[in-house]
């Protein structure tokens, strides 16, 4: 197949760029604005023959038109996704995810071809800490921030087009990615990057909060696995088990990068910082044969700290002006 990537110079886009790569025999057209979350190098060293870049944005009707029209499935990861953004300046998100997303359905349903779309497991909200459940398909949405407030909306949007218009599409939700690639402004990389620089790691709060991390490569697969063989119109929950609090995590990159475990200081909290998220994946496992590789966190975090280490170069020059916002904002 030739599948489109939208956002696929992002995080966990361009990881899914690389897995298909890899692993399939699928060539792949990536359409990335190229905002400050973009970054082309992220795709270096794709081949020629297998890949192409486009640089536009998911709400140019005529441009997604066009591309539509020479592709035979779509999955789409882009979107405007940091939290604290989106509380500065809720904009950006409405017009990505909310209308980026309607006008990539409409060319699905033009064109009548496979879409899957790539939505979070913050639109259910959280939990409480001593909560046992997960969240599940049947979870009902109650998101918190404007950023997942348009995520379940543009999710609602993919199930609409599914009902009304028989669009062919399937949606995942998944728990916090961490892995190559991603932003030093997301909590995992920026912690690390901080100790790789002699920099105390910042801990929101009292470092309490829970997230149920998956690797962007486990990510990858579970999404290759449901464009294969999900069901058309189903929601799938992609999970690897791995709950810890904030604060585990920061011990654990401190302690993997030969530092004392309390070398860390805590910043004032997020407005609405949610409390805890966890996934139920049985229905992928049991209905689609799915399991994660990187079933260790410790083992899948201790190859990131080695690819962050590795590749200064690719997180070096975004780090300055990451650091500096955060210090505008006391954090």
């Amino acid at each position: 197949m030739r599948i489109l990537v939208t956002g696929g110079a992002g995080f966990i886009g361009s990881n899914f760029v690389h897995h298909l790569i890899d692993n399939t025999d699928h060539s792949v057209v990536v359409l990335d604005k190229l905002t400050y979350a973009g970054n082309l190098r992220s795709l270096d060293g794709l081949p020629d023959d297998r890949y192409e870049f486009v640089k536009g944005d998911i709400a140019d009707a005529a441009l997604v038109d066009e591309l539509f029209g020479r592709v035979d499935a779509v999955v789409h990861y882009a979107a405007e996704s940091h939290n604290d953004n989106s509380l500065h300046d809720p904009r950006p998100f409405l017009d990505t995810n909310i209308v980026g997303s309607y006008v990539l359905l409409e060319a699905a349903r033009k064109h009548n071809i496979r879409f899957h779309h790539i939505s979070t497991d913050e639109v259910y909200g959280d939990l409480e800490l001593d909560d046992p459940e997960r969240f599940t398909e049947e979870t009902p949405y109650n998101p918190s921030s404007p950023y997942s407030s348009t995520k379940a909306g543009s999710d609602m949007l993919v199930r609409a087009w599914v009902r009304s218009f028989g669009v062919q599409a399937t949606i995942s939700n998944c728990s916090n990615n961490y892995g190559p690639y991603q932003h030093v402004e997301k909590f995992i990389p920026r912690q690390i990057t901080n100790v790789l620089r002699g920099e105390r790691p910042k801990l929101y709060g009292t470092g309490e909060n829970v997230r149920d991390w998956i690797h962007a490569d486990d990510h990858s697969s579970a999404v290759l696995t449901i464009l294969e063989k999900g069901r058309i119109g189903e929601t799938y929950l992609i999970g690897a088990d791995g709950e810890k609090d904030n604060k585990s995590v920061v011990e654990l990159i401190l302690t993997q990068l030969g530092q004392s475990g309390d070398a860390y200081d805590l910043v004032n909290d997020r407005p609405g910082h949610d409390l805890r998220y966890a996934i139920d994946w049985s229905k992928l496992r049991d209905e689609l044969g799915w399991a994660p590789r990187y079933a260790d966190f410790e083992a899948g975090l201790a190859a990131t700290i080695e690819w962050y280490r590795d590749h200064e170069d690719w997180w070096g020059p975004q780090k300055d002006a990451t650091e500096a916002r955060y210090k505008e904002q006391g954090q």
